[in-house]
């Protein structure tokens, strides 16, 4: 295959993902799913290589980079299965993401895999949303280990049985997970019409080569050396904190590792990150060093080795609760790779980004009736450079729209109050950090509000010489009198409180100017 003939071959990949995409936003029925866009669609060979993914959410597809080669070998695939799972350590980031798996069969052989991975709003557990401040992972949810929901093109209803009994609104679950198979359906269905043009194995084969020739290159470009950088996380909502994250980066020609040794032992909390997330971390702060034409596959990352203790917060024996890890802990992870990278090659590296996703999760109604909503809420980006950071923007580790006021005041028992630009929250310096936002939420209906935020105290910092961002705010508003809420905490608003979170700003860069 020749160099046109691979890079259409790739575009085709793009675009089916892109196609899988568009299914399962139209036929979603949640709004986190629908608006928001918290999913991520990606394609693999038959031995679980990254081949090709959409522009959805890093964070989801870094992990399944990491560990979708681990979860198609524990299974026996045949032609119609639908394989489900969410377990953190068995290939998942947190609980309420859940990743549907489609084998791609074609003359009786299998040939590739499609998958794609949905933040759900609700997975049982014992606080609404199932990310609440637990100290087990089985408190956060209910755990599915890789199995299959469909078999030889029948569905096996036992499967899910546990799930769908202790999930609040059910109906709506499933609903969602037919969703995600109709878009790995989808999927399968595209590989096979162009594996009857091309032979795609051997396309697969080349295109991982050629990835890795460009993640090669982009690891040759930096210095070699040894570079160092440590951050915190402020709490884990039960007690402990600071928790210290810290990396070491060598690099030694076309290949780096990053070893986080040193860092904090797992936390009582649910900051624990299982690898695979600390993992996606990683290969999302060195791709954004390589070229936009870059091939999406997994074999870039292959130049790049991770050393993060067994028992510490950034690879936790398994049953660690972690459903801040996938959220806060990799937002933090991205902060301290490039502060090392900065090292190296501050000319490319911008300050810290508001480094957490502002975590609102609101819930109410019965179980029978019950309503879930969670939202991730943008901040500013680091300036850089060449110029300022973006304001208001979803900042590394996620990549989600907002839910947009109507369709939030359309389905749930809340009005939005205020929505605006938090001016003056960039940090300043020769270029400005970008602003963060404020989002204000009035209660019509007596509910439960959860929260877990980061940058509440230590605020991301700045970049040669230019200042940090200003760190974010919860607050109540409650019978005309303002309480400042922790970073993270569950309770219970009461008709007419108003919640208000303001986001933190970005770093700045560069010594301003007199």
């Amino acid at each position: 295959m020749n160099a046109i003939k691979l890079s259409l071959f790739a575009h085709r990949l793009d675009a089916i993902c892109d196609e899988m995409g568009a299914v399962l936003k139209r036929t979603s029925i949640s709004p986190n799913i629908k608006d928001r866009e918290d999913y991520s669609c990606a394609l693999f060979d038959t031995d679980g290589e990254l081949v090709a993914q959409a522009a959805h959410i890093p964070v989801h597809l870094g992990s399944m980079a990491y560990c979708m080669r681990d979860v198609v070998q524990q299974l026996d695939w045949r032609e119609g299965d639908v394989a489900v799972f969410n377990d953190p350590f068995l290939g998942g980031t947190h609980l309420p993401d859940i990743t549907v798996v489609q084998p791609v069969f074609a003359n009786n052989e299998r040939i590739a895999f499609a998958a794609s991975r949905a933040h759900h709003a609700d997975v049982g557990g014992v606080t609404p949303g199932s990310m609440g401040l637990h100290r087990r992972l089985n408190d956060e949810g209910v755990v599915i280990s890789p199995g299959f929901w469909w078999r030889n093109g029948r569905e096996a209803p036992d499967f899910l049985s546990d799930f769908l009994s202790r999930a609040r609104n059910a109906d709506e679950r499933l609903a969602d997970l037919a969703a995600q198979r109709a878009c790995c359906t989808c999927g399968v269905r595209r590989l096979q019409n162009i594996h009857a043009r091309d032979d795609c194995r051997k396309a697969f084969q080349t295109l991982l080569q050629i990835s890795e020739n460009y993640g090669r290159t982009a690891i040759a470009a930096i210095p070699d050396g040894e570079y160092h950088f440590s951050d915190i996380l402020e709490d884990d909502g039960l007690g402990s904190g600071p928790l210290s994250i810290c990396a070491t980066i060598r690099i030694q020609g076309e290949e780096a590792n990053v070893d986080f040794s040193g860092s904090a032992q797992q936390c009582a909390g649910p900051l624990n990150c299982p690898m695979s997330v600390t993992a996606a971390a990683v290969f999302y702060a060195f791709r954004c060093l390589m070229p936009p034409e870059t091939p999406q596959t997994s074999a870039i990352f292959r130049c790049i080795e991770l050393t993060a203790p067994q028992g510490s917060l950034l690879n936790p024996y398994p049953g660690a609760a972690v459903a801040a890890g996938n959220v806060e802990t990799s937002q933090r992870i991205v902060d301290v790779v490039l502060g090392a990278l900065a090292e190296a090659i501050p000319e490319r590296i911008p300050a810290a980004a508001q480094g957490t996703m502002n975590n609102v999760i609101f819930a109410g109604g019965t179980k029978n009736n019950a309503w879930v909503y969670y939202e991730t809420l943008a901040g500013g980006m680091g300036a850089h450079a060449d110029g300022d950071g973006l304001s208001a923007v979803q900042c590394h580790m996620t990549n989600t729209c907002n839910t947009s006021i109507e369709m939030l005041e359309m389905h749930y028992p809340l009005r939005i109050t205020a929505y605006e630009i938090r001016r003056g929250s960039g940090g300043a310096g020769k270029h400005r950090g970008g602003n963060g936002l404020c989002r204000e939420w009035q209660v019509l209906e007596n509910c439960q509000v959860s929260l877990l935020c980061e940058r509440r105290k230590h605020a991301p910092y700045g970049l040669n010489g230019g200042k940090s961002g200003a760190f974010g705010r919860n607050l109540l508003l409650r019978d005309g009198t303002t309480h400042v809420l922790a970073a993270k905490t569950t309770l219970d608003l009461k008709i007419g409180d108003h919640l208000r979170v303001e986001t933190p700003g970005g770093g700045g860069y560069g010594e301003t100017e007199t």
